[in-house]
């Protein structure tokens, strides 16, 4: 790998997305396609990019995604999670800043499992008495 590409790993629910970040004008390519023609809902555009308004890098690197599993609102968390990490292997200072917002923590809340003789994972079947 040359020493002016950057990989990362970022994960979210079900959801793993894979980024490699080069310096660059700022594009931002997920599976082959523009972030905004990807993410149809801007807030889903703007959590993928927190990481990058904090660190006041948006435009400075050209990322390449590949996200898969999941929804995309997990997807959008994933992606976040993953330029955090690789903004932290470009540059070790802004480490403090991403932690602090939280963007380097794996969000370990998943969907709990459904379990045998109930509804859901909590939810039971109505109790009858009679």
């Amino acid at each position: 790998m040359a020493d002016n590409r950057f990989y990362a790993t970022g994960k979210r629910k079900t959801s793993i997305a894979r980024v490699w970040m080069t310096p660059g004008a700022g594009q931002i390519n997920i599976n082959q396609r523009p972030i905004g023609e990807y993410f149809g809902r801007e807030t889903l555009q703007m959590v993928a990019e927190q990481a990058l308004e904090l660190t006041s890098t948006k435009g400075q690197f050209d990322i390449y995604i590949l996200a898969s599993g999941g929804g995309i609102a997990g997807q959008a968390g994933a992606i976040r999670h993953g330029i955090a990490k690789a903004l932290q292997e470009n540059d070790p200072a802004l480490r403090p800043a991403l932690k602090k917002a939280g963007f380097l923590t794996r969000d370990a809340r998943k969907k709990e499992r459904k379990k045998y003789g109930q509804k859901g994972a909590r939810a039971r079947y109505q109790y009858s008495k009679r």
